[in-house]
């Protein structure tokens, strides 16, 4: 994995960290592709119980970085094997925004710890997580008003259910700077806590996550994410589906992790 991108394990906790904080950890081409592949890879791992998102230094994700170039340097003049500047760009910018799309499907708890400033793209990345966990240093913009952009990374999908569209159009419209107890008081931060205890508090919830009921954790996710769009009685169906394999799981597990700790002698 890239040094853009670090990737540390504290037991069934995965930790991915945005690493360019020179640049208050702007995405640009050279981090977002291995936080991509770092998403996935936490995804799949079946050691990994909870996933924490953070950011190196003093801000979790400033959004794009336009300081680099503002326009995208892979993309190369129209022909026929990769299609107009358009589409590449397209393409590119769609595979880049799969880490909004792991982070909110993978079947395991996924936490934002908000360690700062947070805007643009990372306002997508956040709003992706399952909480966010912010210190109260961390400011919140939506930002993409001030470049004449429409959003991205799931921005306007996510911030619309967690909010509601009236305060999510307030917040993408206007774009004005929010405060870390603004931000808390409006639902945007799961938890506010004082800068110097946000790590530990973020990863007392991971821990207590990893090492929960995985396949209960799993299931009610897959519950939570239907719950978005799907009609109430098929959310009731599906409900009694998953209960009854959710349950049935968790019980099968715990019952060869107690044999295994009898064999041990314990």
């Amino acid at each position: 994995m890239a040094d853009e991108v670090l990737i540390t394990n504290e037991g069934g906790v995965r930790i991915i960290t945005l690493n360019r904080p020179d640049r208050l950890n702007a995405l640009n081409g050279a981090i977002m592709a291995p936080l991509a592949d770092a998403c996935a890879d936490a995804a799949r791992d079946a050691s990994v119980g909870c996933v924490v998102v953070t950011g190196a230094g003093r801000g979790f994700c400033a959004g794009g970085d336009l300081k680099d170039g503002g326009g995208d340097k892979a993309v190369v003049p129209a022909n026929p094997e990769s299609g107009s500047r358009a589409e590449q760009s397209f393409v590119r910018l769609r595979g880049f925004m799969e880490t909004a799309r792991l982070l909110h499907e993978m079947p395991k708890p996924t936490i934002a710890m908000v360690n700062g400033p947070v805007a643009g793209a990372g306002i997508g990345i956040a709003g992706a997580c399952d909480l966010r966990f912010a210190a109260r240093s961390a400011s919140f913009l939506t930002a993409f008003d001030k470049i004449g952009a429409g959003g991205d990374f799931g921005s306007t999908w996510f911030w619309t259910k967690i909010l509601g569209t009236g305060v999510a159009r307030e917040l993408f419209l206007l774009g004005e700077k929010l405060s870390g107890e603004e931000a808390f008081t409006k639902g945007i931060y799961t938890r506010l806590f004082d800068d110097e205890a946000l790590r530990a508090e973020t990863l007392k919830a991971a821990h207590r996550l990893a090492d929960g009921p995985r396949m209960g954790f799993r299931y009610m996710k897959q519950n939570l994410n239907n719950a978005e769009d799907w009609s109430f009685e098929a959310q009731f169906d599906a409900e009694a589906l998953n209960m009854g394999l959710s349950t049935q799981a968790t019980a099968m597990i715990w019952r060869e992790a107690r044999k295994a700790n009898e064999d041990k002698g314990g």
